[in-house]
Order: structure tokens, then C-alpha cells, then sequence
């Protein structure tokens, strides 16, 4: 005897049902002749052989025989009677269990069964007259003679769920198996009635429609009648189809734009969506679309640009001028992404103006500085209110041109939250391999910006996720020297100013002893921001004077420069006259520049513990710890001095935070001349972190310290080895001033800072 798990099917005892060859053969696992025995399992879940459990399989089957096998392939099963299954068991992928016949009670007269069975038919026999199949449906219904054959022909069709269908042939007495037949048949027909209404209300409403359709076709004829007689008449429909046949849309730009002016057409100008669907169309066509021919660049005309723009920066304007040449020999936009970081004002978002005038193209900028939503950068999804493009595509919009040089600034200010991450955003639009189809969410159409020159600037690249920063080539940006201020105040920031101010040629005149002390005690940056303000503040205050006639023109000396400024000096590190034992000049870098900072230590009377101030950072504090390990390991004597001693490390200035893994060998020096006694130059300043190996390890920022160090009376300095080959972007008259020692291990440390180790 076989046995066949079936879900989700109607069976009924004394009913034949017809099953395709193949499907049963799949069910059985192999040939079936005419007269053998089945066993239906009912399952209550679809689920295929390996997954089926005992727990899946209802505890009442069907008995059943193959009554007839076509040559096509159908086979014809008749259901003889219900069993119950009991002790049901698997093992090896084969159900085991026992089958009991399971009688059924027959509390329903033969005229009773007929009388509602006869009901049923007439019911839907009269569903069936209005429709053109009435008659032949009709006939087919009155072949049925009893309820159970009507509800297993059209099983397949009854809306109800295996569960119901289950509870149809598990009921045992007549009274109830037909009263569960009756709901769903009646269900079935009920939703045959509305299948109908829907239907016929829908070709009602289709009718409607291609009579609308037609009458707007005239119209539109019409409409491009008169506007071709009438053209400063043309509607927004008419523009826009002739601006989207003109554009160099690619064809899924295209097909959008056409379906988004055919809805346009449908919703009328006085639909709620006219204005989203004016505002999308108005942008796509407003793009450029035609990739543009690569052209041959003058480098000297490029190189002139740049020199005329920028004061020093030879390094930077070099890899430039190099990505500039590379551009015109391959006629497109090719080679990395730049990344300029430096401290404010060291000219990283004006070289891009520059970039932009050398090459001949528009420029843009895009700020990114407290950008948190992935929107700002892919655009808003136009199902939103308000939705918009991204910052991007807006900015290529505006400029006119698919091939601008754009400046993404503060790309190290970008954060998240729960809107997304704008980084990630960007991983697709610096891509060279993907921004030819980059898609805007706005837009949602590709747009090729693989003919853009994107610039990125950064003040750090701490704060830079590092997928984003493999796309793009770090450039430094190292700050000015005194001189290079002076030249770049001289020639470009003064001339601009005295314009800003409305001040014509040589009516403001600023000594260079006055720039040079406006530079060095009114301005505390690696950049010009700061110096750019204070000329304005000298202009402004000189067309006062002018103004007022008080003279026509202002001469501004060393001697009369407080005169035109509100701000007082300011107040700057100098290296002491006298330092003593513990005390030791450290270099450090700042956003806004390079510093000096001093190490203070003191030994006081306690029981060992350590106190640090300063606001120290995380790793300036480990520095500590890895400085007194060292100076505990080189001077062995002094652990008994650490045992009944506390030890204070203190770094002025105390609100300012510090932090950063460059102040090892100061530490480690400070203490080494605090348990000895011996006091280290006051000139000398250093930088460099320490392991607990002695290494000296190498550290960032390197020109910015030098400068520090030489704008505070330092004259020798201490540096990693490894920093050696940083030196060559120091400014020459810095590294001139200045006695630089490079250092890689602790033992030159303390000799370069005149402390012996303890039995050497």
C-alpha cells in the first residue's frame, strides 16, 4: 500500500479525483497500475519531504485505490473511506504508522441531502444567466448530483485555507460536513458576484478613460497648433517636450522624463503633483547631458595660473600640475582624487578656483561640514514631501556643465545617525569605477560623472572613514613661514582687502615691519584666515579716516599699527630663559597651526601615586606611564624615591585639551632630569613618542613644530629618524634657524639633553 503526503486538498469519501501523471508520480516515487491502495497523509504546512515531521500531519487520512490509468498520463484515484492515523512515526524518510477506519454518521434523510443540495445548484445556476457562458457553465452544473461531487469539482476554486478544508473531511456526521460545504460554496459564490461587479466597473471605467484619452489627443493637436501660431504662449507641456527632445539624455534619463511629462499631462495643472512633477522635469533638463570632447591644456598658461593664484606651495601646485598633464594627454579626466589637508587658511578650498581657471571649466563647492543624512549627498527620494537633489547633482545643475572641477569641502566633518551615513555615499561618487552611473534618488535616473575633477579637503584625516580615504591621494598642506605670510599678505591679501574696503591704489600703504609684526604678534595659525582679517580690520579702519577727511591716504608703520586694530597681541609661548631640573619644551601640532608646550614634573613627599593635569588625552596619559616605566628601568636607584614620593605631571595650558603620540621622549626627559637633578637647555625642544624599547617612533605635523619652535626663540630640536625625510617640506629659512637632531634611541635623548644613564 503507498502512501502520499498532500497539502492543501479536498477529499471526500466516495469521490474520484484526477491527478497529472507526473505530479503523482512525484508524490509516489514511482509507477502506479490500476488497483492499488493509497493512504493520503493531509499535511498542515507545504513543506517538502526532508522537512516533514509526524507533528506536520493531521491525525486523520484518507483510504483511497487507483481506479483508471490514461495513456496520456492522468491517473484517477476514488476516496473509499476515512482512516484514523495513529502511532506515526519516521525513520530513514519513510512514515510508519497504523490506520484504523474511522466511520462517518449519517444523520441527514436522502431528502434532506437533496433539498439542500438542489438549493446549492439553482443558486448558482442563476449567478450563471447573465453571463455570455450561461448556458454551457448551466450544463456543466447539472451533471452534479450530490453536494460533495459540486464542492470537489470546484475545490480548487473554494476561498477557504487547508485548515478548513481539513475540518470539511474530518467531520463525522452528515448534518455537519454539509453545513461546512454550504459556507464555502457560498463563500465562493459571493466572491464570484464581486469578481463580477469589479469587473464591470472597471470596463465602465476603462470605456471612460479611452474617451478621455481621445478628446486629449485632439486637444493636444490643437494645443500644438496654436502654439506654433501663438509661440510666446507655450505651455509648460510643450517646453518641456521639446527641452527633453533637444537634451543628450541617455535613454533611461529619457524614458523617465517622458513618463513623468505624460503624467503631468494626465494630472492637469491643477493637481496637487503639477508642481513636484514641474520641479523634477525642470531639473533634468536643466542638467548637461553632452559628454564633452577632452581638449589639449597649456601648462605654462595653467602654471602661470596657479603661481598667480598661490604663493609658494610648490609641492602641492607640482602633484597638480601633474594631474593636469595627465588630463591632456589622455583629452579626459583621469588619475586620483585629491585630498588637501592642513590646518584653516593654508588655501586648500581656494587651489580648487584655481584648479578650476587653469583648466578652463566652472567651479563648485560643496560643503560638507555637519553633513549627517545619506540624502544631502544621494538626494531625497521624490515619494517624500519636500524632496530634493543631492547636494552633487545640484551643484553640476547650477554650474551648467558636466565636467566642473568640484571641491567637496570639510570632507573630515561628515558624521551620521539613524538617516544613514553621507560617507558611504561618497564611496560611490569618488569611485572612478561606478561615478559613470552614479544615480541620484532624486533623479533615479544614471548621470555620468566620471568627466568631474573632484577635490576633497580635510583639516585631519583622523576622523575620515578609511574606505573613503583609500579613493583619494593625501596631500599635505604644510603651514607658512613667516616669509611666505609676509609675500602672500603683500600681493594677494592687502590688494584685496584695500578692495573690499573701497580703498583705490596707494591710498592705504602697510610698511613691511608692520606686516612683519601684524604676523607675528597679532596671528596664531599655520594658514592666513587670521591674517586676512586683520588687514580687513586695517583697511576698514583706514577708510574711516579717509572718509571723515582726515587725510587721503593712510601710511601704517610698526610703530602706528595698534592705532588701526581692535585686537591686542596675542599672547604666545616663548621658550623660558631658565628651566629647571623637570621641566622640558615640547613641539606640538594644532589645527591651527604648530605649538610649543612645556612638561612640568615635581616629586612631593606621599606614597608613590601618580597625579596627572593638563586635560591629557587618552594616549598622552599612557605616555606617562610608558616615560616613568622607562626612567624606573634606567634608573634603577630612584625606586625608593618613587616609593615614598608622589609624582605630579603637569602640562600648561590646563583648560586647553592635548592629546597625541608624539610627546614620549619630552616625558620620558622631563623625568629622567627630575630624578637626577639636572636641568635640560631651555633651547631645546623635541618631539617623538617613545616605546618601551628606548625606540624613538616617528610622529606627524613635523613643519608646523619647526615653525613653532623657530617663532619662539628655540635653536636646537630634537626629531624621530624616521622624520628625516619630512625636513625637505620644511620651509628653508625654519630649517636655517634651527639645529635639527634626528634621534632613534632614548640613550641619544638623554644625551642630546645632558642626563647620563645611571653605570654609563
Amino acid at each position: 500500500m503507498k502512501t502520499i503526503p498532500c497539502y492543501n486538498l479536498l477529499m471526500l469519501p466516495q469521490q474520484e479525483y484526477c491527478f497529472g501523471g507526473d505530479y503523482f508520480r512525484e508524490l509516489v516515487g514511482n509507477e502506479v497500475t490500476k488497483g492499488e491502495e493509497i493512504i493520503f497523509l493531509l499535511l498542515k504546512e507545504n513543506k517538502n519531504k526532508e522537512e516533514m515531521t509526524p507533528e506536520d500531519i493531521y491525525p486523520i487520512g484518507m483510504y483511497g485505490a487507483v481506479e483508471k490509468v490514461e495513456p496520456e498520463g492522468d491517473i484517477y484515484v476514488r476516496a473509499r473511506e476515512r482512516v484514523n492515523i495513529s502511532e506515526l512515526v519516521k525513520e530513514k524518510g519513510v512514515f510508519h504508522f497504523r490506520a484504523v477506519s474511522r466511520p462517518d454518521i449519517d444523520d441527514l434523510t436522502e431528502e434532506a441531502k437533496k433539498q439542500r443540495f438542489s438549493d446549492m445548484q439553482k443558486a448558482y445556476i442563476h449567478f450563471m444567466k447573465g453571463s455570455q457562458w450561461g448556458p454551457l457553465v448551466s450544463g456543466y452544473l447539472m451533471q452534479w448530483d450530490q453536494m460533495e461531487t459540486m464542492i470537489s469539482a470546484l475545490g480548487s476554486k473554494v476561498p477557504i485555507s487547508s485548515e478548513e478544508k481539513y475540518q470539511i473531511m474530518a467531520a463525522d456526521t452528515s448534518s455537519e460536513r454539509y453545513e461546512r460545504m454550504e459556507k464555502a460554496l457560498y463563500s465562493l459564490l459571493e466572491m464570484l458576484k464581486v469578481s463580477n461587479e469589479a469587473e464591470s466597473a472597471l470596463t465602465e471605467k476603462n470605456e471612460k478613460l479611452y474617451r478621455e484619452d481621445a478628446i486629449r489627443k485632439q486637444i493636444e493637436f490643437l494645443q500644438r497648433e496654436l502654439d506654433d501660431m501663438h509661440p510666446e504662449s507655450i505651455t509648460d507641456v510643450r517646453r518641456f517636450e521639446k527641452l527633453i527632445a533637444d537634451s543628450a539624455m541617455n535613454e533611461a534619463a529619457r524614458a523617465e522624463a517622458c513618463k513623468v511629462l505624460n503624467r503631468m499631462k494626465q494630472e492637469g495643472s491643477n493637481s496637487n503633483e503639477y508642481g513636484l512633477l514641474y520641479d523634477y522635469l525642470d531639473f533634468v533638463t536643466g542638467l548637461c547631458w553632452k559628454k564633452k570632447e577632452g581638449i589639449r591644456i597649456d601648462l605654462d598658461e595653467a602654471e602661470r595660473i596657479l603661481s598667480e593664484d598661490h604663493y609658494g606651495m610648490t609641492r602641492v601646485k607640482g602633484r597638480v600640475m601633474q594631474q593636469i598633464a595627465v588630463m591632456s594627454l589622455n583629452r579626459k579626466q583621469t588619475g586620483s582624487i585629491l585630498l588637501f589637508v592642513g590646518a584653516p587658511g593654508t588655501g586648500k578650498t581656494s587651489i580648487g578656483q584655481s584648479i578650476a581657471r587653469a583648466l578652463g571649466r566652472k567651479y563648485v563647492r560643496v560643503s560638507l561640514g555637519g553633513v549627517r543624512d545619506e540624502a544631502e549627498i544621494r538626494g531625497h527620494r521624490r515619494t517624500y514631501v519636500g524632496a530634493m537633489p543631492g547636494r552633487i547633482m545640484d551643484g553640476i545643475r547650477k554650474c551648467g556643465e558636466n565636467n566642473p572641477v568640484v571641491v567637496l569641502d570639510e570632507v573630515d566633518k561628515l558624521s551620521h545617525d539613524l538617516h544613514g551615513d553621507p560617507s558611504s555615499a561618497l564611496l560611490e561618487v569618488l569611485d572612478p569605477e561606478q561615478n559613470a552611473t552614479f544615480t541620484d534618488h532624486y533623479m533615479n535616473v544614471p548621470y555620468d560623472l566620471s568627466d568631474v575633477f573632484f577635490v576633497c579637503t580635510a583639516n585631519t584625516i583622523d576622523t575620515i572613514p578609511e574606505p573613503l580615504l583609500n579613493r583619494m591621494e593625501v596631500i599635505e598642506f604644510p603651514g607658512y613661514s613667516a616669509s611666505e605670510k609676509l609675500q602672500i599678505a603683500r600681493k594677494h591679501l592687502l590688494p584685496k582687502a584695500a578692495e573690499a574696503a573701497g580703498l583705490k591704489n596707494r591710498q592705504v600703504n602697510v610698511t613691511d615691519e608692520a606686516l612683519k609684526l601684524l604676523i607675528a604678534d597679532y596671528t596664531a595659525e599655520s594658514g592666513v584666515r587670521g591674517l586676512k582679517k586683520q588687514l580687513d580690520s586695517i583697511c576698514r579702519a583706514a577708510a574711516v579716516r579717509i572718509v571723515r577727511g582726515d587725510r587721503k591716504s593712510v601710511r601704517i608703520s610698526e610703530r602706528t599699527l595698534q592705532q588701526y586694530l581692535f585686537d591686542r597681541p596675542v599672547r604666545r609661548d616663548s621658550r623660558l630663559k631658565q628651566a629647571p631640573a623637570g621641566v622640558v619644551t615640547g613641539l606640538a601640532w594644532t589645527r591651527a597651526g604648530g605649538e610649543i608646550l612645556f612638561v612640568e614634573t615635581l616629586l612631593t613627599p606621599g606614597s608613590g601615586k601618580l597625579q596627572i593635569t593638563g586635560k591629557l588625552g587618552d594616549v598622552m596619559k599612557e605616555s606617562v606611564q610608558i616615560a616613568l616605566s622607562l626612567v624606573k628601568a634606567r634608573f634603577p636607584e630612584t625606586e625608593e624615591l618613587f616609593k615614598t614620593h608622589d609624582l605630579h605631571v603637569h602640562v600648561p595650558e590646563g583648560a586647553v585639551p592635548k592629546d597625541g603620540p608624539s610627546a614620549g621622549i619630552t616625558l620620558t626627559l622631563a623625568l629622567a632630569s627630575l630624578v637626577t637633578g639636572k636641568p635640560v637647555d631651555p633651547e631645546l625642544a623635541m618631539t617623538g613618542e617613545i616605546s618601551l624599547r628606548g625606540r624613538v617612533l616617528p610622529i606627524g605635523g613635523l613643519p608646523e613644530k619647526l615653525m613653532a619652535a623657530s617663532r619662539a626663540g628655540i635653536t636646537r630640536v630634537l626629531i624621530p629618524k624616521d622624520n628625516e625625510k619630512d625636513l625637505q617640506d620644511v620651509p628653508v629659512e625654519v630649517r636655517e634657524k634651527l639645529r635639527i637632531q634626528p634621534v632613534e634611541t632614548l640613550e641619544e635623548v638623554f644625551a642630546a639633553g645632558g642626563i647620563g644613564i645611571s653605570g654609563r
